[in-house]
């Protein structure tokens, strides 16, 4: 029977790996920092100007498209939240789902970026709105906080069915202790 030499990793090998996990990590935090401010400049603007053109000025319909995004979009991304809490296993993992629900929540977060945003992109997204797609925002608001209740529902109806079984299983545990 033969064996495998085993590699093993000597200190030097360890300094290499950290300095290329530092230089990276440094790398993505200046690619995100630089994102974030394109993204300032011209997501708010953009966004607003996609909205005015579905909503074309009309109360009605800037009310009902906010409502449903703003519901849809704060239910799917506190589901995926959910999930990825449920079925965490890593911190890679939790990365993972942290960015796919903030993905999910996107629209919601680029119609806060309009209102409390300063910069001017913010303040082009914010006239856009009032013009083009009024409704929208407040709809959003509305749409986020009833997304937020039913999920909550949601999860307390998921919370209570599993302690109902768990308390159940208990109850039948006993049972078959009393009669065995």
């Amino acid at each position: 029977m033969s064996e495998e030499p085993q590699e093993t990793t000597t200190p030097a090998d360890d300094g290499g790996r950290l300095k290329r996990r530092l230089i990276l990590g440094a790398a993505g935090f200046a690619l995100a920092v630089l994102a974030w401010f394109v993204g300032a400049a011209v997501l708010p603007r953009w966004w607003a100007q996609r909205i005015g053109d579905a909503v074309d000025g009309r109360l009605s319909v800037g009310s009902f498209l906010g409502l449903s995004a703003g519901a849809i979009f704060t239910v799917l991304a506190l589901l995926v939240l959910w999930l990825g809490w449920r079925l965490r296993s890593s911190r890679r993992r939790a990365l993972i789902t942290l960015v796919v629900a903030v993905l999910v929540a996107s629209p919601n977060l680029l119609t806060l970026g309009i209102v409390i945003g300063d910069g001017s992109a913010a303040h082009a997204g914010e006239r856009i709105l009032d013009v083009d797609g009024p409704g929208f925002r407040g709809g959003t608001l509305v749409g986020a906080i009833i997304g937020a209740l039913v999920s909550g529902v949601f999860a307390a109806s998921a919370r209570s069915r599993r302690r109902t079984k768990e308390q159940v299983a208990e109850l039948r545990r006993r049972a078959d202790e009393l009669e065995g």
